[in-house]
């Protein structure tokens, strides 16, 4: 993981906070981690919990800082994480739409993305949601599942965001097989 340059994209789930476990996991192995959030992920988790553990500002607007704010994230990029990833992201990315900065990093991203969906157990089970994340697995996204448990609803069924250490494993192996650049 050391040297690695990741990008780790936060949705408006309540399992944003577990993602905060993962980006610090992230850059203790050594990774350069740049976090993106959509709006309604700030309401769950605040930009300055991500900032704190790398030690880099937070993407949050299509028009923030730089030239290109829209691209250069992705540019620099080996692997896109999305976690915990909304029923609303999943469908925006199976769609190709791209409306917020997080979007619009997947379209210009060439690397391997990770999804990590979290929501509830009736949404997860919902056709359209099956579908648009068969549609992702065809289009080369890697799915890491949501889990089996109680969830914040207050209900018990599928739609857990995976365990942090279960998607940092999957990092890890989806890395395995990508030399970095300078080697």
């Amino acid at each position: 993981m050391q040297g690695r340059e990741l990008l780790i994209g936060v949705c408006g789930g309540i399992a944003a906070y577990k993602t905060a476990f993962l980006v610090s996991k992230l850059v203790q192995a050594g990774a350069g981690v740049t976090v993106v959030m959509t709006q309604s992920a700030t309401e769950l988790v605040g930009p300055k919990t991500f900032e704190a553990l790398t030690g880099r500002p937070v993407g949050l607007d299509v028009f923030g800082l730089g030239a290109h704010p829209h691209i250069e994230p992705a540019r620099r990029a080996e692997l896109f994480c999305v976690a915990p990833a909304t029923a609303n992201v999943i469908a925006k990315a199976a769609g190709g739409l791209a409306d917020d900065l997080l979007t619009t990093l997947l379209l210009a991203f060439e690397g391997p993305v990770l999804m990590a969906p979290a929501m509830n157990a009736a949404m997860w089970r919902k056709p359209a949601v099956q579908r648009n994340c068969r549609r992702l697995i065809d289009d080369g996204f890697v799915l890491v599942e949501p889990e089996e448990g109680y969830l914040s609803c207050g209900e018990c069924g599928t739609g857990r965001m995976a365990d942090p250490q279960r998607i940092f494993q999957v990092i890890e192996h989806t890395l395995a097989g990508r030399r970095t650049p300078d080697r």
